[in-house]
């Protein structure tokens, strides 16, 4: 009777501990996953585009300037700053599927698309965004909830806008 009940208590805890854990994934392994994501080619993407926006925010300040924010040292910093989030949501054998994945001809034409299509789709986006406030601001002004100018009725111009 006792071993059966030694049985029982190691199968239960077994059961309340969850499921086997799998293996993190190594630095290395998530290294190797951003450079065949080319995630320091993305880097240089927002940093040019982050430089072209601070310096029409600042055109005291030139371009070059803003481009350095990014620079090589930043580049690792960043990375290495990554690595943890990558390690707590996959596995190593999902690292490896997804360096499989994007090694392959498909995930290299994602990895070489996947800018340009979301710079697209941000356009449409903002491009609906902007369709949107516009009919819903048409319809609350409909309902007399809105002024002319897009404000609650009987507020001064600096209020609710």
């Amino acid at each position: 009777m006792t071993g059966k009940w030694v049985i029982g208590v190691g199968l239960c805890a077994a059961l309340a501990a969850g499921p086997v854990l799998a293996a993190q994934p190594s630095e290395a392994q998530v290294r190797e996953l951003m450079q065949v994501m080319n995630v320091p080619g993305q880097f240089t993407v927002m940093n040019n585009q982050m430089a072209s926006m601070m310096s029409q925010q600042l055109p005291c300040v030139s371009a070059d300037y803003w481009k350095t924010y990014i620079d090589k040292a930043g580049q690792e910093q960043l990375l290495t700053a990554m690595i943890p989030a990558y390690q707590h949501h996959f596995t190593s054998d999902e690292v490896e599927g997804l360096i499989k994945f994007y090694k392959s001809p498909l995930g290299q034409k994602l990895v070489a698309q996947m800018p340009a299509t979301m710079t697209e789709a941000a356009q449409s986006g903002q491009q609906w965004g902007r369709q949107r406030t516009s009919d819903m601001f048409a319809e609350l002004q409909k309902q007399g909830k809105l002024d002319a100018q897009g404000r609650c009725p009987g507020t001064s111009g600096a209020q609710g806008q």
